[in-house]
């Protein structure tokens, strides 16, 4: 049986070949430590993890490549921003529609005196902006948004937040685990404090490998997460304060960073409009189909405006588990069930706690599996 893999909100699959090279490339052939030794292996290996440092300054619109750091992933990075930037009597503001990444640590710091609030987005996931500047308190430090939904694919208006927060002088941060990669992301127009992101998805580099880009106002601000070897100033007892060492403790994943920096390069290569408008068409072509179902319910938007290739169905007849089973088993279509580490958007979505099975595409799918994937819906739709 061939199988299709509609998983991509998890992490993005097949990878381009490039990136298994320059990963097989540094296991074999480079193999070195980074700042840490004197001889030109080390010295090759630490160009390119400075280049990769660049590509993500090219990508994201960013002018200061010391001011990317890289970590193990995304929840990494959101870690490191809030309980870096926060303490008892700030307050921070959020959505109903925020991943798991964003809300236990956010939990976890009013346990320590820091107020929350968590804006309710509407049945489609989408934050109402006044709403949202109803929010804001004389203490809000913080603002963080998902742009877009790992849940339903729903894309908040995040250019209308910066504004508002700018104005406010107010820290703003997006969650841009969903769309890094998928769709365009300035750091300036924005408005942008920090960058979280992720190698592994959109981004189609390796697992293991993330970061975050700082403005330098809001790095100052910020605690070190972990504090040890940097290869710089060893001969001071305290975590340099430089970038991007200050965050950068221990050994990176070089071979993750390898594998991201031929994966940028790729993206480069083919172009983001190009990757965007070829995983917007897909997703036209799944709506278009499963909008004539009967039997079965899309959460979210309904049609392809502000949303992205993410799809989330509950069916009539039949739990999310035993569908995602069937897909699976039946029809070798690989897909998600439950409630995606999100349990607040799917409070939101009023699919809690069954949750959904969650449909996402991504570049290397193609319009007939499409079809077969929408055959495959109808037919489940009917048992």
């Amino acid at each position: 049986m061939k199988k299709i893999y509609a998983d991509n909100s998890s992490t993005s699959f097949p990878k381009p070949n490039v990136v298994g090279s320059a990963l097989l490339q540094y296991i074999n052939n480079i193999g070195t430590n980074v700042a840490r030794g004197n001889y030109e292996q080390s010295y090759s290996a630490g160009r390119i993890v400075f280049e990769t440092r660049e590509l993500l300054c090219e990508i994201f619109n960013f002018d200061e490549p010391l001011n990317v750091v890289f970590t193990s992933n995304i929840t990494e990075s959101l870690n490191i921003i809030i309980k870096g930037a926060l303490k008892a009597g700030d307050h921070v503001i959020t959505t109903s529609m925020e991943h798991n990444s964003v809300i236990r640590p956010l939990h976890t710091m009013t346990r320590l005196g820091v107020e929350l609030t968590s804006v309710r987005c509407n049945k489609e996931g989408l934050l109402d902006i006044d709403l949202f500047s109803q929010g804001l308190m004389s203490s809000t430090r913080l603002v963080i948004v998902n742009h877009v939904s790992n849940v339903c694919g729903t894309i908040q208006q995040i250019e209308k937040i910066g504004h508002l927060c700018k104005s406010r002088g107010i820290d703003f941060i997006i969650d841009s685990a969903q769309s890094a990669g998928i769709l365009p992301i300035d750091f300036f127009k924005l408005g942008l404090s920090a960058l979280p992101f992720t190698g592994h998805k959109g981004l189609m580099g390796p697992q293991g490998v993330g970061g975050l880009i700082l403005s330098s106002s809001f790095a100052s601000k910020l605690q070190a997460f972990k504090e040890g070897g940097t290869g710089s100033f060893s001969e001071q007892e305290y975590q340099p304060e430089v970038l991007p060492d200050k965050f950068e403790s221990g050994t990176l994943n070089i071979p993750g960073i390898f594998g991201l920096n031929a994966a940028l390069k790729y993206i480069r290569e083919i172009g983001t409009e190009t990757i965007a408008g070829h995983e917007k068409h897909l997703g036209n072509l799944f709506l278009n189909n499963v909008l004539n179902i009967d039997g079965i319910k899309l959460h979210g938007m309904k049609s392809s405006e502000n949303r992205t290739s993410v799809f989330s169905l509950t069916f009539d007849k039949m739990e999310t588990a035993e569908v995602a089973y069937l897909l699976d088993s039946r029809y070798g279509i690989m897909t998600r069930s439950g409630i995606h580490c999100s349990p607040l958007a799917h409070k939101t979505l009023g699919t809690f706690p069954e949750g959904t099975v969650r449909f996402s595409f991504g570049y290397f799918n193609t319009e007939e599996e499409i079809d077969y994937i929408c055959r495959a819906i109808n037919e489940i739709s009917k048992l």
